[in-house]
């Protein structure tokens, strides 16, 4: 029988998000700070059915300048968009370009959705346009680990790719999964995040039809997700991805990496309840084995960027998990705030690139703010609510990421600002 392995201490090294809110990771995280709002109207609407909504989505991407025309040809958006947030992880870890398959590194990916857009238009057009043949691409275009897979392919990562599609907590899952594994000794170095592209037309008509979509137009529509806040009317649908590089602590001092955070601890459970209704016991378990497993203490916590969709019951649970983790007067002084007000929900994605945030937020002591909350609903009072503004901290040690999915999933992410690494 062999030995169990030592336990790991697991690092970021590299990151990237991308958002239309900027051109680039630093950017992104300049206008967070500010409480800036990449919500806009989007019309989604055809000669047959329309409409507008608020959402987030960028303007067309020259993928084949960045990837070459060959990959796009193979693959849909959301995974050229996995592709672009992957090289910029890798570039920002200081990795060379690899030149074999490495088995101890690896992919981990979250999507909800997958090639759901390159479903949707061969759908349009075999029942619509009536084309009796599709691309013999579709199928691995539309597959949901058709990112993982591209992913593994272009950095030579032969010990896994595995997709992780668990609805809004798709892209933390894939995180915490990739910290498991290097935690434990598998893998020496693991490529983890999310991509999603959600603004598919079916999408919108589906999610319109649950009645979940925050209304505005023109002039309101850039403040439509409003969590926390007693007028909040429901989510925003984004687009975007974001990728964390996870390495154990020997193998990115041995190469002499600089190192952003240590992923802390990773907590997951399961509702048990209802796919759309939260359930603060659900929540509050996943917290507080993030916290078991990165063995801090309560106090230790400086930040927390909430899950905090803007829907009515989803947001006060979440505020109500956090106030029974932390009791009454620790909970009134922890600092949270849900940055989907301004670059929305992307899915899969959002789980990934709140990571992100939370990573940078600790690196530059800056904590961004929910946009759009001049007041807080009585019933998500309770915590330290980060209003409008950044707010500037010294010596914070550690924050959460939340996630929490329909189906009843939850995914809690710790990350540690280590000076002594």
């Amino acid at each position: 029988m062999s030995e169990r392995r030592t336990r790991e201490r697991v690092v970021v090294t590299g990151l990237s998000l991308l958002d239309p809110l900027g051109g680039n990771t630093d950017t992104v995280m300049d206008r967070l700070l500010t409480g800036e709002s990449s919500v806009r109207l989007l019309d989604y609407g055809d000669e047959t059915i329309g409409g507008r909504t608020p959402a987030v989505f960028f303007e067309p991407i020259d993928f084949e300048a960045r990837l070459g025309k060959a990959t796009c040809r193979s693959t849909d958006p959301f995974a050229r968009l996995a592709l672009l947030a992957a090289d910029e992880a890798w570039e920002n870890a200081g990795l060379s370009k690899p030149t074999e398959v490495n088995p101890r590194a690896g992919v981990n990916w979250g999507t909800a959705l997958g090639g759901i857009n390159t479903f949707e238009n061969g759908y349009r057009s075999f029942w619509k346009e009536g084309r009796k043949r599709l691309s013999p691409m579709s199928v691995v275009m539309g597959m949901n680990n058709a990112a993982s897979a591209q992913i593994g392919i272009r950095f030579g990562l032969g010990g896994q790719a595995v997709t992780h599609s668990v609805a809004c907590a798709s892209g933390a899952i894939a995180i915490g999964d990739a910290y498991e594994r290097i935690r434990d000794g598998h893998m020496d170095l693991m490529l983890a995040g999310g991509s999603d592209l959600p603004l598919a037309l079916g999408v919108l008509r589906a999610w319109d039809a649950m009645h979940m979509l925050a209304p505005g137009d023109e002039t309101t529509a850039h403040r439509a997700c409003r969590p926390f806040h007693p007028e909040r009317r429901g989510l925003v649908l984004a687009e975007g991805a974001a990728c964390l590089v996870l390495e154990s602590l020997s193998h990115a001092q041995a190469r002499g990496a600089t190192i952003l955070a240590e992923v802390g601890g990773f907590g997951a459970s399961n509702d048990a309840n209802h796919v759309v209704r939260p359930q603060k016991d659900g929540q509050v378990r996943a917290i507080q084995r993030a916290l078991a497993d990165a063995e801090l203490p309560l106090e230790s916590i400086g930040y927390v960027n909430a899950h905090g969709t803007a829907t009515t019951e989803g947001d006060a649970v979440e505020v109500s998990a956090l106030r029974e983790v932390f009791g009454d007067e620790l909970a009134a002084r922890l600092p949270v705030s849900a940055t989907k007000a301004a670059h929305g929900h992307a899915m899969g994605a959002t789980g990934a690139i709140e990571a992100a945030i939370t990573i940078m937020a600790l690196q530059r002591e800056r904590l961004p703010p929910t946009a759009h909350l001049d007041q807080v609903d009585p019933a998500c009072e309770g915590v330290d609510h980060i209003r409008e503004r950044a707010r500037d901290v010294t010596g914070i040690v550690a924050a959460l990421s939340n996630s929490f999915a329909f189906g009843g999933s939850n995914a809690v992410l710790a990350f540690a600002r280590r000076n002594d690494l």
